[in-house]
This record gives structure tokens, C-alpha cells and sequence, in this order.
């Protein structure tokens, strides 16, 4: 669907847009959030919550009368979506799987009436990083693995936005090639057969932590060898918005040829 561009009060079942519509300047329109919507802080303190990304009180939802929800398709569920529209409620279903789109999704939040002052900045810092980006990508990729969850180990896949980011930074996902689930269940075995040279550790969804690196510090990688393994902020990875240009800077700078660890090219 088209977005309103006059939505007056906005339910957002998604963190990372929460954030976007603030930076923008449209937090005075956001009626409405989920538990997980944390950022920014101050801004959503006050705010109605409606429950999990996976489980909102559609209830909660209509009782604050929005004129717009924004919803993600791997985030949200579908019958909760179907559920909003069949009491009326506009649903706007996002889905970036890239960085471009990731900041296409920034422009098209910002018609939904943000003041030009705040959005025009934003849109250009993400856009500027965006095209360094593009231009500073390695002949060579380093090989990397970059885990989502464990108990099992989960990897990010291919045609993910997390993959692409990757790939931006001057990183090969390792677990691209396995296409038999988004997000693919690997093992110690494969991990280490898949030789990363850099293993990145995101603090969520899962809550990786010291131990963590330990564990994989064990296995016989390039990673482990040269001390290439990094617990990292997860929003860097998984939220697309106003953080992307800290992402592609951050995660560049750990996937690059002049990352400590990194062998000469």
C-alpha cells in the first residue's frame, strides 16, 4: 500500500522504524508502540505500548484509533496484519532486504509529513554513506560469519538486509550459499570449515557475550588465529533507518584490510 501521506497518529510495530520517525521529525505523530521500541528513549518513554513485535494487542492497537500502522514482514506477523486491516485500520507492510532499500524506506517515511529541515540532512548523510560505501568495496571480500542466534548456531543468509550490509562493508557471508531457510542452522563443524576470517557476534536477537567468543575462539579459523572475533552492537546488523551510515562505518572498519587482525592484501 501507498502510505498516507496526512497520518496524524501512527502505530509502529517496528523498532528500527520507531527510531526513523523520530529523526525525522514525525515523533509527534507515533500514538503507539511496541515493548521492544526503546529508542529513542525519551521519545517513546510516555507512549503507549501494545505488546511484542510477534504478539501486540491488536486490542491496544485499535483502542488508540491510527489512522496508519507500520508493520514489517519478518518482524510481524501476517494474521496479526490481516487482523488490523479487517477492522479497518490502514497497514503499511515494509520489507527492505538491502541497504538501498533501507534508506528508499527513510525517503518514503519522511512523505508521510516530515518537516523538510530534519529529513532532508538525514536522507543525505545516508545516501552520501551509501554511495562511499559502494565505491570502497575490496577486490577481495573477507570471509565472514556473522551469528544470529545459537542453541543452535544461526547465521545471517542470503537476500537478507543483514547479508547485504555485509556485503557493503566489504565482507562474503560465508552461509550465503546455504538457501534452505533464511537464516540457516550451522554447527561447530561447518563453522569452522567455512574458514571466516572475521566472526561478528550482535548482542541481539540473541544476547552474545564473552563466552560467546570464547567458545567460537576455539574453532580452527582464520578468526580465531588472528583475534578477528567481535561482540557488536545487533542494530548495526539488523536495523535499518537513521543508523545505517554508523553501520557501514563501524562494520566496514571491522571487515576491512585495515582492521587489526587483518592479513595484508
Amino acid at each position: 500500500m501507498k502510505p498516507p501521506a496526512n497520518a496524524q497518529r501512527i502505530v509502529s510495530l517496528v523498532p528500527s522504524l520507531t527510531e526513523a520517525l523520530f529523526d525525522l521529525g514525525l515523533g509527534p505523530s507515533v500514538v503507539g508502540v511496541t515493548d521492544w521500541c526503546v529508542h529513542p528513549a525519551a521519545g517513546v518513554a510516555d507512549l503507549a505500548k501494545v505488546g511484542g513485535t510477534k504478539n501486540p494487542s491488536i486490542a491496544r492497537v485499535l483502542e488508540l484509533r491510527p489512522d496508519l500502522v507500520i508493520a514489517n514482514r519478518e518482524e510481524n506477523r501476517e494474521r496479526d496484519v490481516e487482523r488490523l486491516r479487517a477492522a479497518g485500520v490502514p497497514v503499511w507492510v515494509t520489507y527492505p532486504r538491502t541497504v538501498a532499500e533501507g534508506v528508499a524506506l527513510v525517503r518514503e517515511l519522511a512523505q508521510l509529513g516530515a518537516p523538510a529541515e530534519r529529513a532532508q540532512p538525514l536522507i543525505r548523510e545516508l545516501e552520501t554513506a551509501l554511495e562511499q560505501a559502494r565505491a570502497a568495496r575490496p577486490g577481495r571480500p573477507t570471509p565472514v560469519f556473522c551469528a544470529i542466534w545459537k542453541h543452535p548456531w544461526m547465521a545471517v543468509g542470503a537476500d537478507t538486509y543483514a547479508d547485504d550490509l555485509l556485503a557493503l562493508c566489504g565482507g562474503r557471508n560465508v552461509f550465503a550459499h546455504r538457501r534452505e531457510r533464511r537464516y540457516p542452522i550451522v554447527s561447530d563443524a561447518e563453522i569452522a570449515a567455512a574458514q571466516p576470517e572475521v566472526i561478528l557476534l550482535p548482542d541481539e536477537p540473541y544476547a552474545f557475550g564473552a563466552c560467546d567468543v570464547a567458545e567460537v575462539a576455539a574453532l580452527a579459523t582464520p578468526a580465531s588465529a588472528a583475534g578477528r572475533i567481535h561482540c557488536i552492537d545487533g542494530t548495526l546488523i539488523s536495523w535499518y533507518g537513521p543508523r545505517i551510515a554508523r553501520a557501514l562505518a563501524e562494520v566496514g572498519a571491522l571487515l576491512g584490510e585495515n582492521a587489526p587482525g587483518a592479513e595484508p592484501g
